[in-house]
């Protein structure tokens, strides 16, 4: 009897064990199914072939990225600079291709060895001058996004059309994207398990004095492991490039982030000696399926970066705990339990084909709501133009009955194409775009034509592609007004400086146009700076204080919006409103409280909340089947003291 009951114990002993065994060594895994099978719960819109197909498009580029950084964290290292090696090697082929007439071909060898010529600089760096992967990759960051920069300069460059392809899909359903990054996916897997470089990256992460010790050229391999990290960082910049059909300068912004993140959630450790390909995609899945899903069931942005802290955070202290639990290491270049683990792997998907078909049968037959449903993708948030818009928008689709759905692309072009593939898979009846780049949203609103949804373009418009209506102010002419109220008060003589938008951006490049326009009829107006300060308080405030050393003497600035000019006015202390006159953009309430003030001259007001609430009722015209105009204007108006009183936005 006794020895039943221990034979009974250690049993229900080994089967919890090993049901912890496997959840610890399969933690990613776990979680991805948990995610799918939430996701598909929460909104019925999730588990669609559209819509699955486009978290593999928006799950391409982080994978990509991540396979080659996979490479230097195995090996104990770190790159921060692969978003911006891929937007450099972007930028390469556009630059070669179209500016320079570089045979095609040519111009995809020459981005590819940009990556690697960035990452041999990384890996000569670290493996040659000692400096620490974090200090020598931050370094390449900078370095990299500047030339970005210089050679577009700040902004976008049309891809060539046989290379924008990339973005297509095959059959008009499978998209090229998810090709590459599988076929870049079993490529990285094939040098982690089958290579020598793969096993010396395991042996350098795991010891890197007892690889050297035992013959294996460490400084060599490692110029290898950061070039090849360079190489998949190049192929990332251009598959985005070409899903956005331009190179853009400011692309993948923050992408490394995503990538480390992707490569640590799938089970690697940033102590080095662990990780392999099939674990960083199912990071990089785990991260679409996040920001998808969330997409859809309405939640903020600022709270989808929380999420995916907390995600990366659990991730970190799943490793912690695997190593902890003596769980099995996560590599590649193991050929054991081989069988084992496409056996985990099958086991998964049939169950949660299992769970998420179940869960299905909760949204069918469910009654839809009678409300007219519309999707408004801003440009940003971080701006209070633009959350005015929101707020405008908001008011109006309150009033009139329609369920908004507001997203924040964060000023990152890729992100907003995620947004809009996201609101035209979904339930959606029409759709509202601030473009980030006219340029770059081009493929998303036609992908919305495609599907016969409305599309509405505020502030902005869209090249190359089909909209409903057009409701904006003219940038341009703004512009000219800005430039005409500055050189009015300054009696048409004096010095100024100019604020610039954010590189690459559509509003700064044409308010900045206009800017060029207005001055022209001031001859006696001299331009003694021009400097990028990115729509951004705090570095209007930097800039202005910098130019300040070089140009004490300035009598007006220009700002391409009232957040800059803010900063500006900071910088100019009590000379602004006095000895020097200061001119903003936009209207926003704190820029009109300036002018009031005095401290601001006059604001370019652009009526936002107007913008947001006209944008509404031409979306719901379109999506009832009505008429609507193809350009609807907003009048800006040039807003000083005298006035301001009754100016009411």
């Amino acid at each position: 009897m006794a020895t039943d009951t221990l034979k009974s114990t250690s049993s229900a002993d080994g089967a919890t064990g090993g049901l912890r065994r496997l959840l610890l060594d399969n933690g990613a895994l776990t979680a991805l199914i948990v995610l799918v099978v939430a996701m598909s719960a929460l909104s019925g819109d999730f588990l669609t072939t559209d819509n699955l197909l486009n978290v593999g498009v928006q799950a391409a580029v982080t994978a990509i990225l991540a396979f080659g950084v996979t490479f230097v964290i195995v090996s104990a290292g770190i790159d921060l600079s692969v978003g911006s090696v891929a937007a450099l090697s972007a930028t390469v082929l556009a630059w070669s291709a179209t500016s320079h007439g570089v045979p095609v071909f040519i111009a995809v060898l020459l981005a590819v060895v940009t990556g690697i010529a960035a990452g041999l600089v990384n890996g000569f760096l670290i493996a040659y001058g000692k400096l620490p992967p974090f200090i020598a990759t931050l370094a390449m960051l900078s370095v990299a996004r500047g030339l970005s920069l210089v050679i577009s300069e700040g902004s976008p460059i049309a891809f060539p059309d046989s290379v924008s392809h990339l973005g297509d899909t095959l059959g008009g359903w499978l998209p090229v994207p998810v090709l590459v990054m599988v076929v870049m996916g079993l490529l990285a897997a094939f040098v982690l398990g089958r290579t020598y470089i793969g096993r010396s990256m395991y042996a350098i992460g795991g010891n890197e004095e007892a690889a050297r010790l035992s013959g294996l050229r460490v400084k060599k391999q490692k110029l290898a492991i950061y070039a090849m990290s360079g190489v998949f960082a190049a192929v990332a910049g251009v598959v985005l490039a070409a899903r956005l059909s331009s190179a853009q300068p400011q692309a993948a912004d923050g992408y490394e982030l995503d990538a480390i993140a992707a490569v640590v959630i799938g089970g690697a450790s940033l102590a080095g000696g662990t990780g392999k390909a099939s674990g960083t995609l199912i990071g990089a899945l785990i991260l679409a399926v996040l920001r998808n899903g969330l997409n859809l069931l309405n939640v903020s942005a600022f709270w989808q970066q929380v999420v995916i802290g907390v995600v990366i955070a659990l991730a970190v202290l799943l490793d912690t705990l695997r190593r902890k639990a003596g769980a099995t290491p996560v590599t590649g270049a193991s050929q054991g339990g081989k069988g084992r683990q496409a056996a985990t792997y099958g086991l998964a998907a049939v169950v949660t084909v299992a769970i998420v078909g179940a869960t299905s049968f909760l949204h069918n037959g469910s009654s839809s709501t009678a409300n007219p449903k519309v999707g408004l993708s801003l440009s940003t948030l971080n701006n209070p133009f633009f959350v005015q818009i929101r707020s405008g928008a908001q008011a109006e689709a309150e009033k009139l009955g329609v369920d908004l759905t507001v997203t924040d692309a964060q000023n990152d072009a890729s992100q907003q194409a995620n947004q809009l593939q996201n609101f035209t898979s979904s339930s959606l009846g029409a759709i509202i775009v601030n473009p980030v780049d006219s340029d770059a949203a081009s493929n998303s609103v036609k992908a919305a034509d495609k599907a016969k949804i409305p599309v509405i373009a505020v502030d902005r418009g869209v090249n190359k592609a089909s909209v409903d209506a057009l409701v904006a102010s003219d940038n341009v002419a703004g512009g000219e007004l800005a430039a005409k109220t500055i050189g009015e008060k300054l009696g048409g003589k004096g010095k100024i400086v100019i604020l610039q938008g954010q590189a690459g951006t559509s509003a700064a490049r044409e308010r900045a146009e206009g800017f060029a326009q207005g001055l022209k009829a001031y001859p006696g107006i001299q331009v003694v700076a021009q400097q990028p300060a990115d729509f951004d308080r705090t570095k209007g405030l930097d800039v202005m204080s910098n130019l300040l050393q070089a140009h004490p003497d300035v009598q007006g600035v220009i700002a391409a919006n009232d957040e800059m000019a803010l900063g500006a006015i900071k910088a100019l202390g009590s000379k602004a409103g006095k000895s020097v006159s200061v001119v903003g953009f936009d209207g926003t309430p704190d820029g009109l409280n300036a002018v009031k003030d005095g401290t601001l001259y006059a604001s370019v007001a652009q009526q936002p909340s107007q913008l947001g609430k006209i944008a509404v009722d031409n979306a719901l015209k379109a999506l009832e089947g009505k008429k609507v105009e193809e350009t609807i204007k907003v009048p800006v108006k040039v807003v000083t003291k005298e006035n301001v009183a009754g100016f009411t936005g």
